[in-house]
């Protein structure tokens, strides 16, 4: 089995990499392969590949058959790294909640006698607070009981005895997420679950077998310095990474979780490189709503899935943004879908991306692309001439 592994900016050159150096802790590596292969920032070591795929709509859109299709694709070419979460497939629903799980879980029970639980690297989401009425409630809290449980029902579902990396999908508290741009004060409330009483559920998985290392999701740098920190104070394991979204059209990131990344020495998880398909050039803006094949999920899900219309919605810029940084791959022979990749996979404190595809055809390209490694010097600076002009669009 050939590994997709590299620097994630190797085919840079030596002025780009100096450049980037300063968000990127030195003692850092960023080679990423099978298992035995480690993304090591202090004392957090985290395995991955190059890329992680996706499961968000297995079981639901993507049938079971076409599922286990991808996935025997993906490890077969060396992505051994699998992301679900206990809410999937979306949008969701009581009728489907639970599915994305339950089909990795059989495709890794059908392939068992070539496929070791130590060959893959299985990440799960436990659901934060929210309005999804048969997931415990909604669930109301995100304290050490919704955690455990979570923890044992994905385990169930999976037909795993551990999970290799489990993320709080969103926090407990008020922050800015899905298109908000800012941090707004009356939004905020008091009477969140605290991080001691969240670190500690995670912990006694951890302490129990059951999760082998944790992070942090669509959270932030306060969020993740104060994670930190209680894990430190109370002897904890911290977290080993945060998945955010991060791509051309929302680069936000860059501001201030960087920094935090650094500092504590977290790599990022990369989700949505691709921004929902936009960045691939397949949609056109037909007045106050995006057109497009009627499979393409902005069109297929429109009205039904709040996450991706909240940041992906034809808000202003967005379609001048995409139109330039299509603009960009043409000139430089690039297809559109692998400027945005490449571009994510460019910067060292990405530990992997986080893939998605319809089909086994889509698979195979992002794959193919991400081989290539990083971006050159003169794309890069194309890429930051379009990000000065339409600066994250999409937050």
């Amino acid at each position: 089995m050939q590994t997709i592994r590299g620097e994630t900016n190797r085919a840079l050159p030596r002025g780009r990499r100096r450049a980037r150096a300063a968000v990127v802790p030195s003692r850092s590596t960023t080679t990423l392969g099978d298992k035995g292969s480690t993304t090591n920032t202090d004392d957090a070591t985290l395995p991955l590949s190059r890329l992680t795929l996706g499961t968000m709509f297995f079981g639901a859109s993507i049938p079971a058959q076409d599922a286990y299709q991808q996935l025997s694709y993906a490890y077969d070419h060396g992505v051994v790294a699998f992301d679900t979460a206990e809410m999937y497939p979306v949008p969701q629903s009581a009728a489907t909640q639970g599915a994305s799980e339950r089909v990795l879980g059989a495709w890794l029970k059908a392939n068992g006698a070539r496929i070791k639980d130590e060959d893959v690297h299985v990440t799960t989401k436990v659901a934060g607070p929210g309005a999804m009425t048969w997931l415990r409630g909604g669930p109301t809290r995100l304290d050490g009981e919704n955690i455990g449980t979570a923890i044992d029902g994905s385990l169930e579902r999976l037909g795993r005895d551990r999970i290799d990396l489990l993320l709080l999908h969103w926090p407990d508290r008020y922050v800015p997420m899905f298109g908000a741009d800012g941090y707004d004060v009356d939004l905020a409330y008091g009477a969140y679950c605290s991080f001691e009483e969240q670190l500690e559920g995670v912990e006694r998985g951890v302490a129990a077998g059951k999760v082998g290392s944790w992070g942090l999701s669509n959270e932030t740098a306060y969020g993740l310095a104060r994670f930190c920190e209680v894990a430190r104070a109370r002897g904890w394991s911290k977290p080993t990474c945060v998945q955010n979204a991060y791509n051309l059209l929302c680069r936000t990131a860059e501001s201030s979780l960087v920094e935090a990344l650094h500092v504590e020495g977290v790599g990022l998880m990369a989700y949505s490189p691709l921004a929902m398909g936009l960045l691939g050039g397949a949609y056109t803006l037909d007045g106050a709503s995006w057109s497009g094949e009627a499979d393409k999920r902005l069109v297929k899900y429109r009205g039904r899935y709040a996450e991706a219309e909240s940041r992906y919605g034809p808000k202003a810029n967005v379609a001048e943004a995409v139109a330039a940084y299509v603009g960009v791959a043409r000139e430089h022979g690039l297809a559109p879908v692998e400027l945005a990749l490449r571009f994510v996979l460019s910067h060292r404190f990405v530990g992997t991306a986080v893939v998605g595809a319809a089909n086994v055809g889509q698979l195979e390209a992002q794959i193919a692309y991400a081989r290539r490694g990083g971006l050159d010097e003169t794309v890069l600076r194309r890429v930051d001439e379009v990000h000065r002009r339409f600066p994250n669009p999409c937050p």
